[in-house]
């Protein structure tokens, strides 16, 4: 269902949030850095739908009674929820509202961690195409 290229994207992408994080007082490297991240994941799965057989993986093979496939969709769109919440806070402190400062820091480690976690079991989701014969 993964390729490897995705895997190492979203490695590769989590590594910019991780830096754009950090740099979170430079607001013209940190809004748009963590814009092109929720933007990147947001997109991700429409790429994977429009590039893989969910149908033959999924249905024939009968993952989609597997743990770790639905666990991987719950994260998915646990970080989704994650990230709406996220800019709402975001949209307040650059108004200029400095009471969803805390609320944005901690909802940032959840992000961080939900995401991590949605690599790996992505990663573990990883299965090499097969060569036809």
């Amino acid at each position: 269902m993964f390729t490897v290229e995705t895997v190492v994207a979203s490695a590769v992408v989590y590594l910019l949030m991780l830096i754009a994080a950090h740099m979170h007082k430079h607001r013209m490297i940190h809004v748009p850095a963590m814009s092109f991240v929720m933007l990147f994941d947001l997109l991700m799965p429409v790429y994977l739908y429009m590039n893989r057989d969910w149908k033959e993986r999924l249905i024939d093979g009968g993952e989609i009674f597997s743990f770790l496939i639905w666990m991987h969709v719950g994260l998915v769109l646990t970080l989704y929820a994650l990230y709406a919440i996220q800019i709402a806070e975001g949209r307040k402190l650059l108004r200029g509202d400095q009471s969803g400062r805390e609320a944005h820091k901690m909802q940032a480690r959840g992000i961080m961690a939900a995401r991590f976690i949605v690599i790996l079991t992505g990663a573990f989701l990883y299965e090499p195409e097969k060569p036809v014969m």
